[in-house]
């Protein structure tokens, strides 16, 4: 099946649109949650949006369509079947779509291959990556020279500078690469700090506790910084959500004397996380590989200084000593950690500029990048 150019283009500017994800609400993730609020901001801007993916659910989210395909999936939720990459592209091709929009991270089966089969029918493409290759550039180099992807007639697009450099050096000259940042309401973690204890010093992390996102390291840090911070002053973790680690890091928090400083309080909804924001003080992100930072632009936006890893995406909307503390690696990070915790002054001017400072990728903005995008899939298509 193709789409021919029987199939109507929106001339009036409304836009039918699929996004494609392997993974999606009710599972919880940062791909997940993104694609789920694109979905409800485009169709909010007027445009028509459906969903499809494999994972299970209802087939309609806050007022979304999602075509949900019901077939075997690998561990880790992962669709590798024949069955799985025809239904997406029958699915595209039955929906009539002007646009098809595929988010995938490192393994992201139905998105790629998805992504292959609806150029091969005529379908305009948009291609959004939410991570960072790292370890991977060297496989998708090698299927660059099998498959040509670089040379696709798509939109490449990833939701960072920093996601976006390899695929610029791997694609083809010409190839029309951009960036599609994420999107955060301003007014939803925009958050009135709450009353605390001056001697109290709370740091919290939101993220998955897997070895990627580098929780165990987190902990370590937080032991040399409790370590060097003076006993009039009492440092406090808290950890924000689930994963593979978690038995791993209850046992160091019990092991090294952790358990009046480190809360593991599991997963938690946004409206738990924006109470616990307003009663703490500063953001860590341990992560080496972090293609945006989704929970550090939230944090940022409730106010809160944000301490990460320079080399990831967060530096694009964090600048070293205006929104947070930016370091090379764990043990500068302990030390900026350190730093931040034992000087209020900082703490404070860091969090009045936060909470008066919109963040630069609000939803309306967007909103019009991603359609920006779809117009120029649809233009190099025909």
């Amino acid at each position: 099946m193709t789409h021919t150019d029987e199939t109507p283009r929106s001339d009036s500017g409304r836009l039918k649109i699929a996004l494609i994800s392997d993974c999606y609400v009710p599972r919880l993730g940062g791909i997940e949650m993104q694609v789920h609020d694109l979905a409800r901001h485009l169709q909010r801007a007027g445009h028509e949006v459906v969903v499809v993916t494999t994972t299970g659910g209802p087939d309609v989210v806050d007022g979304v369509r999602v075509h949900r395909i019901d077939v075997p999936l690998l561990p880790f939720d992962i669709p590798f079947t024949r069955r799985a990459f025809r239904s997406v592209a029958d699915a595209l091709v039955a929906e009539r779509v002007d646009v098809a929009h595929f988010h995938g991270g490192v393994v992201s089966p139905l998105a790629y291959k998805g992504a292959r089969d609806a150029q091969r029918a005529g379908i305009p493409v948009v291609v959004t990556l939410h991570c960072i290759w790292s370890y991977a550039t060297p496989f998708f180099w090698a299927v660059n020279k099998l498959t040509k992807w670089g040379r696709w007639p798509v939109v490449l697009s990833a939701v960072s500078e920093v996601a976006v450099a390899p695929v610029r050096r791997i694609a083809a000259d010409g190839a029309t690469v951009v960036v599609l940042p994420n999107g955060i309401e301003n007014d939803t973690w925009t958050i009135a700090p709450a009353e605390r204890d001056p001697s109290l010093v709370t740091l919290v992390s939101v993220m998955r506790l897997a070895p990627r996102k580098r929780p165990m390291h987190l902990l370590r840090m937080i032991k040399d910084v409790r370590d060097r911070t003076p006993r009039s002053i009492d440092v406090r973790l808290i950890v924000i959500g689930d994963g593979p680690e978690l038995g791993q890091m209850e046992k160091y928090v019990r092991e090294n004397g952790l358990t009046n400083t480190v809360s593991l309080v599991g997963r938690r909804t946004r409206e738990e996380i924006r109470e616990m924001y307003s009663r703490a003080d500063v953001f860590v992100a341990p992560a080496n590989l972090e293609s945006f930072g989704i929970a550090a632009l939230e944090a940022r936006c409730a106010g809160l200084p944000v301490v990460a890893k320079a080399q990831t995406g967060i530096r694009e909307f964090v600048t070293h000593e205006r929104e947070g503390l930016l370091a090379a690696n764990d043990a500068e990070m302990a030390r900026e950690l350190t730093r931040i915790v034992n000087d209020r002054a900082l703490r404070e001017r860091i969090a009045l500029h936060n909470r008066t400072t919109p963040s630069p990728v609000d939803w309306a903005d967007v909103v019009e990048r991603n359609v920006e995008a779809y117009r120029l899939a649809i233009s190099l298509q025909s």
